[in-house]
């Protein structure tokens, strides 16, 4: 896990706000909303990377540190660790805010792995790798 206080310098994948439908019973947002809107930041970087249409076959675990709360602006960061010949390793940072406080902090992280697919669904290469 990061132990950097502050977010990535660049800009966000994804900038969203967990909302009451995505709660547990316990109020918190569900770590299953957070794992999909972290896979859709890294399929946007995947596919903008293989110019194309891409699929998750893998994620590495995940620890969640802190809860989301409903209200709380979600910031997705990506980038990619690595490009092989038809596949890309992306990893993805998770930071909530308070939507009245100008502190982030991070929530959780995972290294996902994509495969760029043709149109019939096999691997293709990554273009530009």
């Amino acid at each position: 896990m990061s132990s950097d206080p502050c977010p990535p310098a660049e800009q966000p994948v994804i900038r969203t706000v967990a909302m009451p439908a995505d709660t547990n019973p316990a109020g918190d947002i569900f770590g299953g909303w957070l794992m999909s809107q972290m896979d859709l930041a890294a399929g946007s970087l995947a596919a903008l990377t293989s110019k194309g249409r891409s699929a998750t076959i893998a994620m590495d675990a995940m620890k969640f540190l802190r809860p989301v709360k409903v209200g709380d602006e979600v910031s997705l960061y990506a980038s990619i660790q690595a490009i092989g010949r038809t596949s890309m390793r992306i990893h993805v940072q998770a930071w909530r805010r308070e939507r009245h406080d100008a502190r982030s902090e991070q929530v959780t992280e995972a290294t996902f792995t994509f495969v760029a697919l043709d149109a019939s669904g096999r691997p293709r290469p990554v273009k530009g790798s």
